[in-house]
């Protein structure tokens, strides 16, 4: 439904790719209320990102079992590209 679609994009903005691509996959085909709560919450530590494709380096917390590709036990807390 194109009246419920919506995209964005950035060019010069000064985020790592990694992390941007990962928050975007979490917060991909949720509904937009459920998506600005859920990057709230991260921002306060009450949920993390779960990091499936570039995972190098990136630590462990329980939090991460709380989705459906818990598999990748791999999680971040974002900062600064998680405000809303």
């Amino acid at each position: 439904n194109f009246s419920l679609a919506c995209k964005s994009r950035g060019s010069n903005l000064r985020v790592h790719f990694k992390n941007t691509r990962e928050t975007a996959q979490a917060i991909k085909g949720m509904h937009i209320r459920k998506a600005t709560k859920y990057l709230k919450d991260v921002t306060l530590k009450k949920q993390c990102v779960p990091f499936r494709r570039y995972n190098g380096g990136v630590g462990r917390c329980a939090q991460v079992y709380n989705w459906v590709y818990w598999i990748y036990q791999l999680d971040c807390w974002i900062s600064s590209w998680g405000k809303c």
